[in-house]
């Protein structure tokens, strides 16, 4: 596979334009945290407003994953990744352009929204590569689009610095925030008319109802209603956090909570609808047919701990480094996508390792406690410590959060295909739920060494306890490392294809 990565011919040119289109997103979507100390200089505000635009940051994503993984499924990853890079020059044109903090928080809750792009290039990459290499290709999908958080902290505040002289001589945060936006809008046309759902001859399988996740047991349904529960209470928590710094009332605050319940029971209506048969006992699924929401939701969980906390430490680390070794904010934001830069490796390490090692549960097992470890290793990093010591600890800690990662989305596509859309969305959301849990956590702590010690302390702690799920319910796959993903077979007479292609496939 890794002769043929940079011939940008057939599916290696769908996965290099995809996750390019990944990249971009995550450039967009962290554009803040290399600005957050100017950002807070601009408006005068308090060090709980700007942690609260963090959260913001995150919070509407987890929907947002969970809605674009239905539109995924249904409409395919070419037309939805296109709509979503062009929508992201309007909140990135709102951010540069707001004069107060609640105009800060309204579009920074609109920008969380292009987060939850990384969903859409696992469908797509899935639809592309064989099980046996799913890993590699997922891992190079995530790992160097996810790289776009530390091209943000790298490259952004040159930008600001380059432009200053349009800012009455400031760092230009506003010119460079917008500038992403624009970049972002232009690729999706050109992604639009440039990549396919799948190669010739394949069909795009669709769940046969929308709206809510198939699942193939009464048991899975009711873990399913299970899980849903924090994918919105976390977003009580977020309009709890808001309501504390006074931008909305109490009154404001039950209100967004009856809407939360309301969407919720919504939620699980919509499940019931796609699934009633099989509660009512109209439909039996065969054992081919059936997978295990169980797996989904560790799945669920080992995303909550990694991908939530690197989404959590990408948005507090530049300000981290600034502060405690009093650093300026370009060497910081640098030093900062020390963690950011590790995907370009990790995230691509992590699903060869779960290709090359034969077994993906203990790949994801011992990556997430060496996550876990390295995260108590952490907490001791404090104004003593010799900076290059805590930028390379920084940096192992990153290799095994972001290995974690891309050992999950090896799995991930593996489950259930026609629904890989919605499991992706549902897992991807988890994510976020940790990064929202986590920056709340890291809102209400003191500043300072005590601080950060304790949020580093917590990240690792849950994710050894998420380490032992994986050990003892975790199970591996069917088809793991097979040539062709379920309900496919070669052609025995394909037509000609170009190098690099994937082979024409046909349903069964």
């Amino acid at each position: 596979m890794f002769r043929e990565l940079f011939s940008f011919r057939g599916r290696y040119r769908i996965l290099h334009l995809t996750w390019f289109a990944f990249f971009l997103s995550f450039v967009v979507w962290f554009n803040f945290a290399p600005f957050s100390t100017a950002v807070k200089e601009t408006f005068n505000l308090s060090v709980g407003q700007v942690r609260t635009i963090a959260i913001c940051n995150v919070a509407l994503t987890v929907p947002a994953r969970i809605i674009i993984g239905i539109f995924l499924d249904k409409y395919g990853p070419r037309i939805t990744y296109s709509l979503l890079l062009m929508f992201a020059a309007i909140p990135c044109l709102a951010f540069a352009m707001a004069q107060d903090f609640t105009q800060l928080v309204i579009s920074r809750l609109a920008l969380g929204i292009v987060g939850a792009g990384f969903v859409i290039g696992i469908r797509m990459v899935a639809e592309w590569f064989p099980p046996k290499e799913i890993g590699r290709a997922e891992g190079i999908y995530g790992g160097w689009g996810n790289f776009g958080s530390a091209a943000a902290a790298f490259t952004l505040p040159s930008i600001g610095v380059a432009t200053a002289f349009l800012a009455a001589g400031q760092i230009n945060w506003r010119f460079a925030i917008a500038l992403t936006g624009i970049v972002a809008a232009i690729y999706g046309c050109f992604y639009l008319f440039n990549v396919e759902d799948t190669p010739p001859g394949k069909v795009y399988q669709k769940p046969k109802r929308h709206g809510g996740m198939e699942v193939t047991t009464k048991k899975s349904f009711w873990l399913l209603m299970l899980m849903n529960v924090p994918l919105v209470g976390i977003l009580g928590v977020l309009a709890w956090r808001i309501s504390r710094i006074g931008l909305i009332n109490q009154t404001q605050f039950l209100l967004i909570c009856l809407f939360l319940v309301g969407l919720y029971l919504f939620q699980a209506y919509k499940s019931w609808d796609v699934n009633q048969d099989l509660m009512k006992g109209k439909k039996r699924y065969s054992a081919k047919e059936r997978y295990e929401f169980s797996q989904v939701a560790i799945l669920e969980l080992t995303y909550f701990v990694n991908f939530g906390s690197e989404l959590a430490v990408v948005s507090m680390l530049p300000g981290f480094f600034e502060t405690t070794f009093t650093l300026d904010k370009v060497f910081a934001g640098m030093i900062a996508a020390s963690y950011a830069f590790m995907n370009l490796a990790a995230r691509p390490g992590g699903g060869w390792i779960s290709d090359a090692l034969g077994s993906r549960k203990w790949t994801m097992t011992v990556l997430t406690g060496s996550m876990g470890i390295g995260y108590l290793l952490m907490s001791g990093v404090n104004s003593n410590l010799w900076l290059p010591l805590a930028v390379m600890l920084t940096m192992l800690c990153s290799f095994f959060v972001q290995a974690g990662e891309g050992s999950t989305f090896a799995i991930v596509p593996l489950i259930k295909r026609r629904v890989t859309g919605q499991v992706a969305g549902n897992v991807g959301a988890y994510g976020n739920v940790g990064a929202v849990a986590y920056l709340t956590l890291y809102s209400l702590l003191p500043a300072g060494d005590v601080g950060n010690r304790i949020f580093f302390q917590t990240l690792g702690v849950a994710a050894l306890i998420v380490t032992f799920m994986c050990w003892f319910f975790l199970k591996e796959p069917k088809g793991s490392f097979a040539e062709h993903h379920e309900g496919e077979t070669e052609l025995q007479t394909a037509p000609e294809i170009a190098p690099g292609t994937y082979p024409v496939l046909s349903e069964e």
